[in-house]
């Protein structure tokens, strides 16, 4: 069952996140899930429940007025993050967060949802083109110190 997460305290939201971004502490996900909540048009995320109640996955979007990569329209849905446990993988968890993900872009006004994956994360790259998305752009990020 998908659930939008309404509160701080959804039930596994912040075990999911932290699973998906282990180098972020417990207070900085709790700052960045309550600016999530804050800002419910421009925000949303979503919890997939099994029928004990158990979170097996979320996803996490935003609606972005800026420019993104590969797109032709603005605001753009973009997917922030999407992470299934690893014994709940190959269910059909990941569409079905996507499906939910897809229709509140809608209903936002967007008419693509985007997304990104690190360069060697080829396991995403392989659920995304299973899901339905194309791969648009290949990107190198360079830095220099001053």
């Amino acid at each position: 069952m998908i659930t939008p997460c309404k509160s701080l305290n959804q039930p596994g939201w912040l075990t999911l996140r932290s699973a998906l971004w282990p180098d972020c502490s417990k207070d900085e996900h709790l700052a960045e899930m309550a600016l999530f909540l804050a800002s419910p048009q421009r925000f949303a995320q979503f919890v997939e429940y099994d029928q004990a109640g158990r979170a097996l996955g979320f996803i996490e979007l935003a609606v972005r007025g800026d420019y993104v990569n590969g797109t032709e329209s603005s605001p753009v849905a973009f997917l922030e993050g999407i992470y299934v446990e690893p014994s709940a993988r190959r269910r059909g968890i990941a569409g079905k967060l996507v499906a939910a993900a897809e229709q509140w872009a809608k209903e936002h006004g967007c008419k693509e949802l985007a997304s990104d994956a690190a360069i060697e994360n080829t396991q995403s790259h392989a659920m995304h083109k299973s899901l339905g998305f194309n791969e648009t752009e290949r990107v190198v990020f360079f830095k220099k110190a001053l």
